[in-house]
């Protein structure tokens, strides 16, 4: 680690203390009566900081929540949890489990799943794009299934949740009327949310049937086919599944590996 990695470190963790004399020589700072100036402006520019990132990845949460105690609680999670990368964009990953621990929020047992699909929805965001042309489907019918891989598109990922997670996400995000939400409180309602991006770079977030995400899951681990629909089981539809797939660009490639897979 360079000197300077090093003392960028070393101040992040000394932002929330109140001696500057802690950190001889790390400090540039020319007498200790500055240096703690200096401390105090840093960490004040650090907490501000830790809203405005974690209000940008989290915003479901926040709202859920509101301005005053996600305040609150990004300054705590900045204390515990201070980054350690230079794009600020990248830091927050820790924050579900770190909802789930607290004692403050443990009567709103859903809110860590619904940071966690804030997280994939910010992580998709991120992602490289895959491009807009269709995957061609001549592998399907050539190609056995224990060497077939169907690539899904960028930011795949599944969040699984005892909680209507997905009905809350899109209230916020999609318009979707409260009463509905209501409804799926009311109804215990356990959703699998499937995240994905598609070429305009506009993510999604849909609710998948069980057997619908156990053949996803299958896809996002980079299995075959072979697996993807052993994991679904004899219910599953493979012809539904691969025309939702198509309409909404989740599928993007169809490729093939060099020898077959085993699960």
């Amino acid at each position: 680690m360079s000197k300077e990695a090093l003392r960028q470190q070393m101040l992040v963790r000394a932002l929330w203390r109140d001696d500057p004399a802690a950190l001889p020589g790390w400090i540039r700072a020319p007498a200790r009566a500055s240096a703690a100036q200096a401390l105090a402006a840093y960490r004040g520019n650090a907490g501000a900081l830790a809203e405005r990132a974690l209000a940008s990845a989290f915003p479901t949460l926040a709202a859920l929540i509101g301005a005053e105690s996600f305040a609150a609680l990004a300054r705590h999670f900045w204390q515990q949890h201070p980054p350690h990368r230079g794009d600020i964009a990248q830091w927050g990953a820790a924050l579900p489990a770190f909802v789930a621990d607290s004692a403050q929020l443990a009567d709103e047992p859903y809110l860590a799943d619904c940071a966690r699909l804030d997280w994939a929805v910010h992580e998709a965001t991120r992602t490289a794009d895959a491009g807009d042309a269709p995957p061609s489907l001549e592998a399907l019918a050539s190609t056995d299934p224990d060497r077939l891989l169907l690539q899904l598109a960028p930011g795949a990922a599944l969040i699984a949740s005892p909680h209507p997670i997905v009905a809350v996400w899109r209230a916020h995000h999609d318009a979707l009327p409260i009463d509905q939400v209501r409804a799926a409180f009311r109804a215990q309602r356990a959703d699998t949310a499937f995240v994905w991006r598609d070429a305009g770079y506009r993510v999604h977030v849909e609710a998948l049937r069980p057997a619908e995400a156990a053949f996803t899951q299958v896809l996002i681990e980079r299995r075959t086919l072979a697996a993807a629909l052993d994991a679904a089981g004899d219910a599953f539809a493979f012809d539904q599944w691969l025309a939702r797939a198509l309409g909404a660009r989740w599928l993007v490639a169809l490729l093939t590996t060099a020898s077959p897979t085993t699960p």
